[in-house]
């Protein structure tokens, strides 16, 4: 894996999408003594097949399994944008938001979903997932580094830009590196395991979790038992 960067910032679309993709990579950063920063774009209010509840009751619901997720795995910081689950789309509105969390933490490395459609796992590429990304990527380049764009983050409320040097894409297409989760694999679990609402019973996705990291391990040409997190590195010039 990488170097463990100082800060870094996981900018995903909805509950629960940090602790599928990632989780297990925020706890080794985390062990490492890195800071890094939850920030999610809706509240996942459209998540589950009930109707039980109304959007209100589940955002607040998911806003609440987020956190305690995010603690499973060392992240104390964990925001949201609130913007409509289901609905999101990569506007101007987005990227300036996303881009004023980025001047905030100044991270080193970004990970967000991919923008690309990946046809050979269509779930990982949902269109809430793939304007996260489109949006994320835009705000990482060229908007939070560029004095010009969005002025009123500068003028009005004092953030000066921040060029990120790296952007980890998750969900999509052509990974080149891997992260040997292997020793934090339970601190995974037990964050997807706080998503109550969605995952059910954790005791039946665990299995299928351990057989997905088990592949993209091989996959690395990591030995076998081990386990690992795919991602696609890219540097922003």
């Amino acid at each position: 894996m990488a170097d463990v960067p100082e800060r870094a910032l996981v900018v995903m679309a909805h509950p629960d999408d940090a602790d599928f993709s990632c989780a297990g990579t925020v706890a080794l950063w985390t062990r490492a003594g890195a800071e890094v920063v939850y920030l999610m774009a809706t509240d996942g209010e459209a998540g589950g097949d009930e109707l039980t509840m109304d959007s209100s009751e589940i955002g607040a619901m998911r806003r609440e399994e987020q956190r305690r997720a995010a603690a499973e795995v060392g992240v104390e910081d964990v925001r949201f944008l609130g913007y409509p689950d289901g609905r999101l789309e990569p506007t101007l509105d987005l990227r300036r938001d996303i881009a004023r969390v980025i001047r905030q933490v100044r991270p080193q490395r970004v990970v967000v979903p991919s923008p690309e459609r990946d046809w050979d796992s269509i779930p990982a590429s949902h269109p809430d997932h793939m304007a996260a990304g489109e949006a994320a990527m835009n705000a990482v380049f060229p908007d939070a580094r560029n004095p010009h764009a969005h002025r009123e983050l500068l003028h009005e409320e004092g953030l000066a830009p921040w060029a990120v040097p790296e952007v980890w894409v998750v969900g999509g297409p052509r990974p080149d590196q891997y992260s040997d989760i292997t020793d934090v694999f339970e601190r995974k679990v037990a964050a997807l395991a706080a998503h109550k609402s969605q995952v059910g019973d954790i005791a039946e996705l665990e299995p299928m979790l351990r057989e997905w990291m088990a592949a993209n391990a091989a996959e690395a040409g990591l030995p076998e038992g081990h386990l690992a997190e795919p991602f696609r590195g890219v540097r922003i010039g």
